[in-house]
């Protein structure tokens, strides 16, 4: 199953980031179905996908958390607002939900499991590859990979997005309710479809060249 080479540079090309979107327009139940397939399709480290994703339609609570997000419009006009968490931790109960699902997903017995679950013991719970100070980025890494699905899938679909890192993460972790839980909020995209009037639509896309950016050894 493919598309072409071509479909994939124009969607990218037409892709931008939206600055203000047309509050009328909401994204049709199937296209938003399939961009939440996106989300949870998205590869992670380990298969392990330490994230949440939050939906939040909330009129209300969009409004609450737009101050904490420089006042940026599209918090409250887009169609969809999601914000993504990452795991604080990762714990030997995560583990053994993978393997359990995986198991599961694949008509696989746990013994068949042993080895690959003792790895992920050893590297993320007690830490011999990611060290305890460093999981909660590490996993936040992980949500960036999300984040870039989504926003593919999304350009593929003719809808908008933006991506939002200028937000005060610790407030909107407070607003959510997320202090004291296991997630906490990284990054934040917006997503529906462009106002007529947003100029940034019509602007050139700058990019440095391939040359530039593209060593090949």
């Amino acid at each position: 199953m493919s598309i072409t080479p071509e479909t994939l540079e124009q969607a990218l090309n037409w892709r931008y980031a939206t600055k203000a979107f047309d509050r009328a327009r909401s994204i049709p139940a199937q296209t938003w179905a399939a961009l939440e397939q996106s989300l949870l399709l998205s590869p992670s480290s380990y298969g392990l996908q330490p994230w949440k994703f939050l939906v939040i339609r909330d009129r209300a609570l969009r409004q609450q958390l737009r101050p904490h997000a420089w006042d940026q419009s599209q918090i409250t006009d887009c169609a969809e607002l999601v914000v993504f968490l990452g795991r604080r931790t990762i714990e030997q109960a995560d583990v053994d939900t993978l393997i359990s699902t995986t198991c599961q997903a694949r008509g696989l017995a746990s013994e068949q499991m042993a080895f690959y679950a003792d790895l992920l013991r050893r590297n993320v719970v007690e830490h011999a590859q990611v060290p305890a100070a460093e999981i909660a980025g590490w996993n936040g890494r992980q949500v960036y990979i999300a984040l870039g699905t989504f926003m593919t899938a999304a350009a593929l679909l003719g809808v908008d997005t933006c991506p939002i890192e200028g937000f005060d993460p610790a407030a909107f972790d407070r607003l959510l309710e997320l202090e004291a839980g296991p997630y906490r909020s990284w990054v934040v995209c917006a997503a529906g479809y462009r106002a007529a009037d947003d100029r940034y639509a019509q602007l050139a896309k700058v990019r440095y060249s391939a040359g530039e950016l593209i060593e090949v050894r």
